[in-house]
């Protein structure tokens, strides 16, 4: 499965928001990337430069590659309703994405790792495709020999890793939750621009 592998501090700071989860990379140099730090005057962005950034940064948010993105836009654009707002819809109903909203994983990465390795049922059948777009109403639980290992029980039991969300309900002790509907665009916390992307692919 393709992904992207590379540093991802860097890539944290470039765009001043945790990405991929965790630890704020800003927080620890605050400004972003470069052999000249923080003592270059930067230039002002163009705006292709912003629409660019906004997009990159939803990309590297939910773990997609250019052509998945690419691919999801057009969907969206295809479906009723304000485009950008359909795109975040569908990056949210992203199995993957679903995992970790759960609260079964810590981080996207680890929650496509999760799918991958056959760990997640979805209406109780044992899928492994992260991409996966679930429907309202897709229940979405832990397969059952895989509920014994120490490391997802960790991390559903953690409380710091318990995320509720309106369009989302969960049963710890059944290690199963449920996609209710889609999310409306002021429930999805991510700080993205969705309007940019939209001008971005529509030159």
């Amino acid at each position: 499965m393709a992904r992207y592998t590379g540093p991802r501090a860097k890539k944290e700071r470039a765009f001043g928001e945790p990405v991929f989860g965790g630890l704020r990379a800003s927080q620890r140099k605050a400004y972003g990337p470069g052999q000249h730090g923080n003592s270059r005057r930067r230039r002002q962005k163009s705006e292709y430069a912003l629409q660019l950034m906004e997009k990159q940064k939803a990309k590297y948010t939910y773990g997609l590659l250019e052509r998945q993105f690419r691919n999801l836009f057009e969907k969206a654009s295809r479906r009723g309703g304000v485009t950008g707002e359909v795109l975040l819809q569908l990056l949210e109903s992203r199995l993957d994405n679903t995992v970790y909203r759960l609260g079964i994983a810590p981080t996207r990465r680890a929650a496509r790792q999760l799918v991958s390795h056959r760990h997640i049922l979805v209406n109780g059948v044992v899928t492994n495709i992260p991409s996966m777009l679930l429907k309202p109403g897709d229940v979405v639980s832990v397969r059952g020999k895989s509920q014994g290992i120490e490391t997802i029980r960790e991390w559903v039991n953690s409380k710091s890793d318990v995320r509720k969300f309106g369009w989302l309900e969960f049963n710890r002790d059944k290690m199963e939750g449920k996609f209710l509907a889609y999310p409306t665009r002021d429930q999805i916390p991510e700080k993205i621009n969705e309007q940019l992307i939209v001008e971005l692919y529509s030159k």
